[in-house]
């Protein structure tokens, strides 16, 4: 999906844990009938580890005829996770890869140098009455790895490592957590991790990690006697330990990792440590020399 600079997601509940650095409110947006509601990048907080955006779509409602049309759009710099909770897309990019992602799959887009995908509802979830739910976000690529040829990687959700008792369960998308290791391979150090929680029941976050944060997708939690109704990204400091406690049914993300060397210039759909490297990549796009993306003849210009 796309990115275009908007107002900043707006700074959440006052906050009494002391292990709890900000609390970010996403901002939503309307593309036009679909919203997103927008976490990251914020005005004091642009990543979490190498998280450099995140984007909470739907739940949208589609009548027949209707669907998710992203037309292609090139990327450098970045790897993107789509990641759904209900819905179908199908993915296709200039490497070549076609794809149909579902619910609890795993699916990261490694850009490095430059690709450009569509992403679209399948002809068939057109039929009739259809919803998308999901979440996208941007893995920001170490300096020394942004130029690496990109790639794309699947894996379907049963191929996932999964943790369930009673009244927890929790999916491993990438990196580490409870245990279990994603299969998914990474140039960096970061973690992705679904985790549903029944009422009352309760979860640590790793305090190994670097950065950590948690993303209220739905439902209630209390941490250190603050409750956190979702959708809310929690930003945790290094170090502490911390246990989440289900007041109600809840969805939560569980993300962060290792810190890059620095910060990233962002613009559209680029991220970058050099201001150089996204004007050729602006320039690149304007005069069609990123691949095309197989079965597309449409595509989004460049943003005046």
């Amino acid at each position: 999906m796309g990115w275009m600079p908007t107002d900043d997601p707006i700074t959440g509940d006052p906050k009494s844990c002391d292990a709890l650095e900000l609390v970010i409110v996403p901002r939503v947006r309307d593309l036009g009938g679909f919203n997103v509601r927008r976490a990251l990048p914020h005005g004091r907080r642009q990543m979490v580890g190498p998280f450099i955006f995140f984007d909470h779509f739907g739940p949208v409602q589609f009548i027949a005829g209707q669907g998710m049309d992203v037309r292609p759009h090139p990327h450098i710099g970045l790897a993107t996770v789509t990641y759904l909770f209900d819905g179908r897309v199908t993915h296709r990019d200039s490497e070549g890869n076609v794809q149909e992602i579902s619910p609890g799959a795993m699916n990261l887009m490694t850009a490095g140098k430059g690709i450009s995908h569509s992403e679209r509802t399948p002809g068939a979830d057109r039929d009739g009455k259809h919803q998308m739910y999901g979440l996208q976000s941007w893995i920001a690529l170490p300096a020394a790895k942004e130029e690496i040829a990109p790639s794309f990687q699947h894996y379907a959700a049963e191929d996932m490592p999964i943790i369930q008792d009673n009244g927890v369960k929790a999916r491993v998308i990438a990196g580490s957590a409870f245990g279990r290791a994603s299969p998914v391979a990474m140039v960096s150090d970061w973690f992705y991790v679904e985790v549903v929680l029944g009422t009352g029941m309760s979860v640590p976050l790793d305090a190994d990690h670097e950065e950590r944060a948690i993303y209220v997708v739905s439902g209630e939690v209390e941490i250190a006697g603050d409750r956190f109704e979702g959708p809310r990204l929690l930003i945790f400091k290094p170090g502490d330990r911390i246990t989440v406690r289900a007041t109600q049914p809840s969805v939560m993300m569980f993300l962060g990792g290792t810190a890059l060397e620095g910060p990233r210039y962002i613009w559209w759909n680029f991220v970058s440590s050099s201001k150089e490297r996204i004007e050729q990549a602006k320039e690149d796009w304007k005069q069609g020399r990123f691949g095309q993306v197989p079965d597309e003849s449409e595509f989004i210009p460049l943003p005046e």
